[in-house]
């Protein structure tokens, strides 16, 4: 009978047409009761109101026939390439073909987006950004980090199912939203939606371990499947705790990534040093400030030609100026990096970019 966004239609305005449309189409009472209960239920979670695949078409702008398509031959609608990890083995990527990207895209802004996952992860949330992950620590006796093994790979179409099932939708929908959003029977590495989704699958993880941590009054944070503990702390009972939770949910650590950070150490979270003060890790700043004395010493154009860069100079500013720029989200008071800030935009008004 039509569905709309709920941010369109108050729901009595919503209850009204449909009544009116179902009534015109000669449906009967009970039809119209099971379908506004339906659609209530949906709507006091803020979703949109979608009764089947037809209507999932109608809203995605996709044809009917493409969305099975997919769900029944998915590996037809991915491209598979390889990029170097920091460990110089490769990660597999399936990259979604653009239809089945805007399905995706539209399944994570519409629905996705409007579940709240635990307050505790900080990875892929919506204005969040990889500061909020860190800043928890700072300063803490004792770090612990935690890495899931195999995080997307190991999280099961029947867990995405259970997402969807959760939210109400009808069982046809929650098969079908697990499929599209699935390669394999697991989460793709390269999909929009899989990121959120691990979120969701692991809100009572992060709900159990978080209060095993209050109660010993340890802070805890997880960005995607990087687990962050601090505080003063037994580190072998966390792992212990950790494990046995990860096991309900078929999954386990990666203990070849499980490091253990005192204060007399660079104790670095996510890329970040949380020692005293939220930091950049040296050898990051440091490759910025062999770059900058480089340039400043045998000038732009002589710098890209020895270093042998593939890089035009328009793109090479740019990409220096976003590091910089990061150094400076993280650290804003940085003033050497703000230095380097100035330096490079006055390069940047030099060659008109």
């Amino acid at each position: 009978m039509g569905g709309f966004f709920l941010s369109k239609k108050s729901w009595n305005q919503y209850k009204n047409e449909f009544e009116i449309k179902a009534q015109k189409a000669g449906k009967s009472t009970d039809y119209i009761i099971e379908n506004l209960n339906y659609a209530k239920h949906l709507y006091n979670k803020n979703l949109p109101i979608i009764y089947d695949s037809t209507h999932l078409s109608y809203l995605i702008g996709v044809n009917q026939e493409y969305l099975y398509k997919v769900a029944n031959k998915q590996k037809l609608f991915y491209r598979k390439f390889y990029i170097k990890k920091k460990n110089g083995t490769n990660r597999l990527i399936h990259e979604p073909l653009p239809n089945l990207k805007i399905i995706q895209s539209w399944i994570l802004q519409n629905i996705l987006h409007n579940i709240q996952p635990s307050e505790f992860a900080k990875a892929y949330i919506p204005k969040g950004s990889i500061k909020e992950n860190v800043r928890f620590h700072k300063g803490q006796k004792l770090v612990l980090k935690l890495d899931i093994e195999n995080f997307f790979g190991n999280v099961s179409e029947r867990e995405v199912y259970s997402v969807f099932k959760a939210l109400g939708f009808h069982e046809n929908l929650t098969v079908l939203f697990s499929k599209l959003c699935t390669l394999h029977g697991s989460l793709p590495q390269g999909a929009s939606t899989s990121a959120y989704l691990s979120n969701l699958i692991l809100r009572d993880f992060d709900e159990k371990v978080s209060e095993y941590c209050l109660s010993k009054k340890i802070r805890y944070t997880r960005y995607a499947d990087d687990l962050t503990f601090s505080g003063n702390f037994n580190y072998k009972d966390v792992i212990k705790v950790v494990t046995q939770e990860l096991k309900k949910i078929n999954l386990k650590l990666n203990t070849n990534k499980t490091r253990v950070l005192r204060q007399n150490q660079s104790q670095i979270v996510t890329g970040i040093v949380v020692n005293k003060k939220i930091q950049i890790s040296s050898r990051y700043r440091r490759r910025i400030r062999l770059e900058l004395y480089y340039i400043q010493k045998f000038g732009l154009y002589d710098h890209l030609r020895e270093t042998k860069s593939k890089l035009e100079a328009q793109q090479y500013i740019i990409s220096i100026l976003g590091k910089i720029n990061y150094c400076l989200f993280i650290n804003p008071h940085d003033l050497e990096m703000q230095k380097y800030r100035d330096i490079m935009n006055n390069l940047k008004q030099k060659f008109n970019y």
